[in-house]
């Protein structure tokens, strides 16, 4: 069999429906295609070697197809691939199944679809009535590819919009860390759990909850999936211990069980926070002894929920006489000028603290005479590189090239075990926070708001002579051999302890995901 990787995309429509209910558009396939001729199909096309990657193949098929781009489509999801053999057309398929949402469908976008030679029609259909028996005419496994992306076929209308719901906010939550994200992914897991009835400890029951999972990882915020991915593994795995032991007999008591597992897990996490700031007094005292009678000096930015609670904890404690924090402002959002108020707010610190907030550009001379570099990790890579806000390499470089001999600064990562990712490239996602958030930051005088506009408007004109475009990257990556100790919840932690981990999260990831 030849075997063949294909992209499948649904498109939907949710407003101006007559019942009120999403659609989803379905394409009668042509004579001339080589496969499945005359079989309803989603918008599909093989995978190219030019094509970045699965999702840039479907919006690449989905213009050839239909001529709609992203000005007329959002992109809703993606679903878990899978395989199949099909001997009657000689082919292997692996199949990458995606979710297109119509922008404002009117007779007027809608009437953008252009088909071409691949089609000879298109409608749109009730994703429940898309099955597939025979009857139906549909391509193979038409309606797993959908159920793939359309969960809330198996999770019903309830548990499927608040899962709906909780990854439209995972996604657009720019504000908190990976620590609070994957809190949030386990409290979304357990409200969809609740509303997913009946709660019954069944393998197809189990088969929802886990995919459910899965979605929570793939499709909240990709640069945070790593401590999601973790923090829901932990649950399910303790879900899937109690399902071995729960009486078969008593399937109405199942779901207190399921929701104390989850319950469990948050209140493990807030347990860690604790260990992880104690870990960070103890280190400092351990390494900086002759500082304890004078002002320990230290540098971080952005505003790291375990940073910002290790700093609380280090300055209520007294280790130190005096503490000297230096915070980067962190630009676009100046997280490190809220870190600045929750670390100037408090009134219980039993050490004195004084705090400068300076702009990410003066990272360097914000370096001179600090002990340590403090970063939070949003991802640990299984290679011991830390993912984290943007400006944590320039302020690495800048101490390590400021301070020098006994004195050079350390870098210190704070960081839960959960922020490690399994191996693989999909560990180094990249995220674009868009122009927006950099442009706000460009209205404090008349002559700095005209040249915002015109940046902006050059941004989105087409110009043979000037190209200007705004980067946004949230997240960059320090390399582990500018790192000098990761402390962990367990631990003092080193590259080969990360890669050990990383390797153990990889095959728990294919025990749990694998045979979806």
């Amino acid at each position: 069999l030849q075997k063949r990787s294909v992209v499948s995309s649904f498109i939907f429509k949710f407003d101006g429906t007559p019942d009120g209910q999403p659609k989803v558009a379905l394409f009668r396939r042509s004579e001339k295609v080589s496969t499945y001729r005359n079989y309803l199909a989603p918008i599909s096309g093989s995978i190219e070697p030019s094509d970045v990657s699965p999702l840039a193949a479907a919006w690449r098929e989905i213009a050839e197809e239909t001529a709609l781009d992203p000005s007329s489509l959002t992109f809703l999801r993606h679903g878990k691939s899978y395989t199949f053999a099909d001997p009657s057309v000689g082919r292997e398929w692996a199949i990458y199944p995606f979710a297109f949402a119509l922008k404002a469908p009117t007779a007027e976008t809608e009437s953008r679809i252009a088909i071409d030679w691949e089609h000879t029609s298109w409608a749109w259909h009730d994703p429940p009535s898309v099955t597939d028996d025979p009857p139906f005419h549909g391509v193979p496994r038409l309606a797993e590819s959908l159920h793939r992306v359309w969960f809330e076929n198996d999770l019903g209308p309830s548990a499927g919009a608040i899962l709906s719901s909780g990854l439209r906010s995972l996604a657009a939550d720019n504000v908190s860390g990976a620590r609070q994200m994957a809190g949030s992914a386990l409290r979304i897991l357990r409200e969809t759990v609740v509303a997913f009835s009946p709660c019954v400890p069944t393998e197809e029951w189990w088969s929802v909850v886990r995919m459910a999972a899965w979605h929570l990882i793939k499709n909240g915020r990709e640069s945070m999936s790593a401590a999601i991915q973790s923090a829901l593994l932990a649950a399910l795995s303790d879900i899937e211990n109690r399902m071995a032991t729960h009486p078969k007999d008593e399937k109405e008591s199942f779901l207190p069980v399921v929701t104390k597992c989850i319950d469990d897990v948050l209140a493990q996490r807030t347990q860690s926070a604790n260990t992880l700031s104690s870990s960070l007094t103890d280190f400092l005292v351990s390494t900086f002894p002759p500082f304890q009678s004078r002002a320990l000096s230290l540098l971080t930015l952005s505003e790291s929920s375990t940073i910002t609670h290790a700093l609380l904890h280090l300055a209520r404690s007294g280790a130190f006489a005096k503490l000297d924090i230096h915070i980067l402002e962190s630009r676009p959002l100046f997280e490190g000028v809220s870190l600045t108020a929750s670390l100037a707010s408090a009134n219980t610190n039993a050490s004195e603290v004084r705090i400068t907030i300076h702009t990410d550009a003066s990272a360097a001379l914000a370096s001179h005479g600090i002990a340590a570099v403090l970063l939070g990790a949003d991802r640990i890579a299984s290679s011991g590189a830390v993912s984290n806000k943007t400006g944590s390499l320039p302020a690495v470089l800048s101490a390590r090239y400021v301070t020098s001999g006994s004195t050079r600064a350390r870098i210190v990562v704070l960081s839960d075990t959960d922020k490690i990712a399994p191996p693989g490239s999909a560990s180094h996602a990249v995220e674009d926070g868009g122009a927006e958030p950099v442009a706000a930051a460009w209205t404090t005088s008349q002559r700095l708001r005209v040249a915002a506009d015109s940046i902006t408007a050059a941004a989105w004109t087409r110009n043979n002579k000037v190209e200007v475009a705004v980067r946004n990257v949230s997240f960059e990556w320090v390399p582990a051999e500018l790192i000098d100790v990761y402390l962990t919840e367990r631990g003092k932690w080193t590259v080969d302890d990360i890669a050990r981990h990383a390797e153990g999260l990889k095959a728990e990831e294919e025990r749990m995901f694998g045979a979806l």
